[in-house]
């Protein structure tokens, strides 16, 4: 059996081998294997942990492989040699070993990723989550979600117990500090996927009730071009279908309430002549609407008596003029829209401007179904709609998109300086310039010829 001894020595030739004699780290790496063995084996995991710094495309693919073909040998032990690697090695060991779990746990057998050891990987894992950046976040919880044992209810409970300690959601929120508004969303995100009528969004959706609706309008971001409030509004929404019992929710409802008028307008003051007494009517803002009108109907059906005993019959009667007022104008833009895309099928509709269109239509249509509930007497709370960004058809959990894998036996490319952890992976409709142009009844009379 191969000494310790040997085996650094092996690693210091590799290590300090130049460009002339690639061939001989090459060789040397295929034969590292060889000397795992027993307690060398978390070593050999170590030390090839750390060759996956290399920027030679060959000397990486090969290095991967070693790696997988120890972890079959062993899964603890070279789960020992990556994490310690995770933790105490260079920038670049880390970036590169987080990577390799997160892109190659999913390739090996159920016979190597036993209970025990995806038991280590989440302990492990808990271990670097004390310190991340948002980009390793990510990958981690790519990584945790995709074990057997985090699959079950309880385990997409400790997900979420985690993802909460991420957030934070013991802490004041602070919507001037653009890393703490990215926090939050980033670990939204990686939340709701993991909510269900068996585990509930309750705690994030207190938490942005109470913190960060009533500073939306405060709120700051590193990303440029990026609608932080809609983009708020949306993870709201998806998460309002999942709330369990809430200890303050008729507070919260007035919170969401009173966010909701501020986006549907008053109807405009006429003048004697009937003319509008204002330079112009307002926008309709159909995209903020449909995630707050959304959120309010989810809260509501807990609390279903909130409009007719919880409000004085003065709000009540301002909320029914908005809502009466904003329903008019949508049914303006629904046949609008309607007329604009009828007859149109398959390429017609791949343009840009008629994609916005048919967004533009399912958001209209939702606002309409949900505001019918609302004019019930007593308001109903029975329609349920798809939200429209999300996709109508049912997505089995768990289902892989072959372009998250890094398939290339290329080392991993540099991420660009700068924002990069805020892109969404749903479609986002295109707010401004849908709002600019379809919200506004002005061009909509342009539109009609008036």
């Amino acid at each position: 059996m191969p000494t310790v001894e040997e085996l650094y020595r092996n690693y210091g030739i590799l290590a300090d081998a130049t460009e002339q004699v690639g061939q001989i780290r090459r060789q040397a790496i295929k034969e590292l294997p060889q000397f795992a063995t027993g307690e060398n084996l978390p070593r050999v995991a170590d030390i090839l942990t750390q060759l996956l710094q290399t920027d030679d495309s060959a000397e990486f693919n090969l290095v991967n492989n070693a790696l997988l073909s120890i972890f079959k040998m062993d899964a603890k032990g070279t789960l020992g040699g990556l994490f310690s690697q995770i933790l105490q090695g260079e920038d670049i060991v880390r970036e590169r070993a987080i990577k390799f779990l997160s892109t190659k746990l999913k390739t090996l057998p159920d016979e190597v990723l036993t209970k025990e050891v995806e038991e280590l990987i989440l302990t492990e894992s808990k271990k670097v989550l004390e310190d991340v950046t948002g980009e390793e976040f990510v990958l981690f919880m790519k990584i945790l979600s995709g074990l057997k044992s985090l699959q079950t209810v309880s385990g997409r409970q400790q997900l979420v117990e985690l993802v909460a300690e991420q957030a934070d959601l013991e802490q004041t929120f602070n919507p001037s500090d653009p890393d703490c508004v990215d926090r939050l969303l980033q670990c939204t995100r990686q939340a709701v996927p993991l909510f269900s009528k068996n585990v509930h969004s309750t705690r994030f959706v207190t938490y942005f009730c109470e913190q960060v609706l009533p500073n939306l309008s405060s709120l700051t971001t590193p990303v440029e071009g990026l609608d932080i409030q809609l983009e708020v509004l949306k993870l709201l929404a998806e998460m309002s279908s999942f709330c369990g019992d809430m200890e303050k929710l008729e507070t919260n409802l007035r919170k969401l309430f009173d966010k909701l008028l501020e986006y549907m307008p008053l109807p405009p003051e006429e003048a004697e002549n009937g003319e509008n007494a204002g330079n112009e009517e307002p926008k309709l803002q159909f995209s903020y609407v449909e995630c707050l009108l959304y959120s309010f109907h989810q809260l509501g059906r807990k609390l279903p008596d909130f409009l007719t005993a919880k409000l004085n019959a003065e709000k009540l009667k301002d909320f029914k003029i908005r809502l009466q007022y904003f329903a008019r104008g949508l049914q303006v833009y629904i046949r609008q829209l309607r007329l604009a895309l009828q007859g149109k099928t398959g390429e017609a509709l791949k343009t840009e401007e008629n994609k916005i269109k048919v967004v533009a239509l399912k958001i209209t249509n939702n606002i309409n179904v949900l505001i019918k509930d609302l004019f019930h007497i007593p308001p109903s709370y029975k329609s349920t709609v798809t939200l429209s960004w999300k996709p109508v058809q049912k997505v089995e959990i768990g289902q892989k998109r072959a372009n998250e894998d890094t398939t290339s036996g290329s080392p991993p490319k540099k991420s660009p300086t700068g924002p990069k952890r805020d892109a969404r992976q749903i479609y986002n409709p295109p707010s401004g310039k849908y709002s600019s142009n379809l919200g506004n009844f002005n061009y909509e009379r342009s539109l009609q010829g008036k």
